[in-house]
């Protein structure tokens, strides 16, 4: 069994962690494991939404959700001798559920927090738990219902430098101004205004072990991790599964 370097108490939100993990891209979020090429490990994750949506029959979490706080993430995870320029390769060995919360979610989010490509048609909150059997998944809330899954990591890439934290912020701040009166992920705003970026938030940053000195910039600078960009981030690709090779450059 390879080494957990990066271990989770479901009961606990990301911040109160052990080791906390981070819900921003800085390059300033100090690691906290670090590893050599090559090396086998084991990385545990809470949901990306910190464990707001519960396995019960009400959407009112769905409905509810913080999406400032999304998505939490472990780590980072420091490779020892990789340098900018480098190619890293990453082997996903194996993904799966924690022993004893083999369940997750389909949620249709509110049309006024958060919403969906189909608000139009489907502006209310839903919910539906899977409850997973090895593979396989089941829900109580679709029944009749039974299929393979294919577990993915969801969001997975490197830290950016503060080079190119700086484009995506000119870059995004840019798009905004094309049309100001658009709102941005997760400020709370009214969902028939469509979407257009996630610039910083400060509001529920979480930025690992980061000195409390440094919080207020950092949390200012930091990008969210709601688009992809170059580096990876938010892939949200279920064949980025088992047995999958990905190259970040």
């Amino acid at each position: 069994m390879p080494k957990t370097l990066f271990k989770v108490d479901l009961t606990k939100p990301m911040d109160q962690q052990e080791l906390p993990g981070h819900n921003r891209w800085h390059p300033d979020i100090p690691a906290v494991v670090s590893v050599n090429p090559g090396e086998v490990f084991r990385i545990e994750c809470k949901d990306w939404t910190d464990g707001q949506i519960k396995d019960n029959d009400s959407p009112d979490d769905i409905r509810d959700v913080d999406l400032s706080v999304v998505h939490v993430l472990s780590g980072p995870i420091w490779v020892n001798g990789a340098q900018p320029g480098d190619i890293l390769v990453v082997d996903l060995l194996d993904i799966g559920a924690l022993q004893g919360d083999e369940w997750g979610f389909t949620g249709i989010f509110a049309k006024e927090n958060g919403g969906g490509f189909l608000t139009d048609h489907f502006p209310k909150p839903a919910k539906a738990i899977w409850d997973f059997q090895g593979i396989y998944t089941t829900s109580r809330h679709i029944p009749n219902v039974r299929f393979a899954g294919i577990t993915h990591p969801g969001l997975i890439g490197c830290a950016p430098s503060h080079e190119l934290l700086a484009t995506w912020n000119k870059r995004e701040t840019e798009l905004m101004t094309t049309q100001p009166d658009l709102r941005t992920y997760g400020a709370g705003l009214n969902g028939d205004v469509p979407v257009l970026a996630a610039l910083p938030n400060p509001t529920n940053a979480i930025l690992g072990t980061l000195p409390k000195s440094e919080y207020e910039r950092v949390a200012a600078e930091a990008a969210r991790t709601v688009p992809p960009r170059e580096h990876g981030g938010n892939c949200d690709i279920k064949n980025l599964s088992r047995g999958t090779r990905i190259y970040f450059p």
